[in-house]
């Protein structure tokens, strides 16, 4: 089984070896960060708030995780890089001309996938490492992929879309399903894995596909027939 980290009661999580993991990490931190920054700049928040948004989009999944399944938050002070290559993205991000974001977000639904399959997969093995039954392995995936989104739009006044507009979080619960029972263990395995969960997300996007959904808002009543008692 490719691992990720290993788990030491005293020291927490060791270093992170750099594989085609660690790449995919950076992709996604990159998107999630800049997805932060843009939120940030279309609510006219000022530079303090761009980098805050920027950074809970890319790392507040993460740290949620961490609190639910015993790994310490103080592990993400770890992840040094990402955080630099964060702060230089959303920095990027924040001069760029206008027309070049637009452009940028044409493609940013490719590159939101590559994150969420990313840190997806990678919640789900730092779960079943420290030996956590499949609910928790489902919740760790699916918190690292779509946590930060979810707080980011609260941040930003805005209704989670990862729960509300297209179907997000059940790609993470897959990727998390699919780890928990055995069934991806390897290298191989693993970058299948991470593409299937890209192409189901591209899917649901060109797609729209949407789950199941009730409201309880009445109908407005129907106009009273011509005639009828007023």
């Amino acid at each position: 089984m490719t691992k990720v980290g290993a788990w030491d009661g005293k020291r927490g999580i060791k270093a992170v070896n750099m594989d085609i993991f660690g790449i995919f990490s950076i992709i996604g931190t990159i998107a999630f960060a800049v997805s932060g920054a843009i939120v940030a700049m279309e609510e006219e928040y000022d530079i303090l708030g761009v980098f805050v948004l920027g950074l809970v989009t890319a790392f507040g999944g993460g740290v949620v995780r961490n609190l639910l399944i015993g790994m310490p938050v103080t592990s993400l002070w770890s992840q040094g890089y990402l955080l630099k290559i964060a702060i230089i993205a959303m920095t990027i991000a924040f001069v760029l001309p206008v027309v070049w974001i637009q452009r940028w977000r044409r493609s940013e639904a490719f590159f939101d996938a590559i994150g969420l399959s990313a840190f997806a997969i990678q919640g789900a093995l730092y779960a079943t490492q420290m030996k956590h039954p499949l609910s928790a392995v489902l919740v760790a995936a699916m918190l690292t992929g779509i946590g930060g989104g979810i707080i980011r739009d609260v941040l930003a006044g805005r209704k989670p879309l990862v729960l509300k507009d297209e179907i997000y979080a059940v790609w993470a619960m897959l990727a998390g399903l699919a780890i928990g029972l055995g069934w991806f263990k390897s290298t191989l395995e693993l970058l299948f894995l991470f593409v299937v969960i890209i192409s189901f997300r591209m899917l649901s996007v060109y797609y729209k596909w949407k789950l199941p959904r009730r409201s309880l808002k009445i109908a407005a009543a129907e106009p009273r027939q011509k005639g009828g008692v007023q």
